[in-house]
């Protein structure tokens, strides 16, 4: 999700300066691209992630029916001391690393790497390149939420 949401948000940047200079984006075919397109086309990647997609599921935790429960993050993966009061040393996280439980701990809004090529999208926490959740993924979707949220 790290490309989609960057390149989104600077679609929608990009959109807000040629509308304000009264611009529009042209193509070498001659396809025209008004400010309104690039938008639209931003939204689309935010609904993707949100959920409209070939598996029906938000690749952001804790959003929707159907998000990822395994996701590659210690915090979320360890369960709380209230459960394991004892100290989980360095490796002592790995057996909870290794279950395919789900995290006991929600790490709500996070937004995991997403799916592959063809959609594919494996709830493991080993597969970290889809399961892992990065602050180059969720920075600029911030950004595209308080967009949509501010024009709505």
């Amino acid at each position: 999700m790290q490309n989609p949401t960057t390149l989104s948000f600077l679609l929608v940047v990009f959109a807000q300066y040629i509308n304000e200079n009264n611009q529009i984006v042209t193509c070498n075919n001659g396809v025209i691209a008004p400010p309104s397109r690039l938008i639209e086309l931003a939204k689309s990647q935010v609904d993707y992630i949100l959920s409209d997609n070939p598996l029906q599921m938000s690749y952001m935790v804790g959003y929707g029916d159907k998000f990822p429960q395994r996701i590659h993050h210690r915090a979320s993966s360890l369960p709380s001391m209230d459960v394991h009061p004892e100290k989980i040393p360095c490796k002592g996280g790995t057996p909870f690393y290794l279950s395919s439980q789900p995290n006991p701990n929600l790490l709500v809004g996070a937004i995991v790497g997403g799916p592959d090529e063809d959609d594919r999208y494996l709830d493991l926490r080993s597969m970290f390149t889809q399961s892992e959740p990065t602050t180059y993924i969720n920075a600029p979707m911030v950004g595209l939420l308080a967009y949509f949220h501010a024009n709505a």
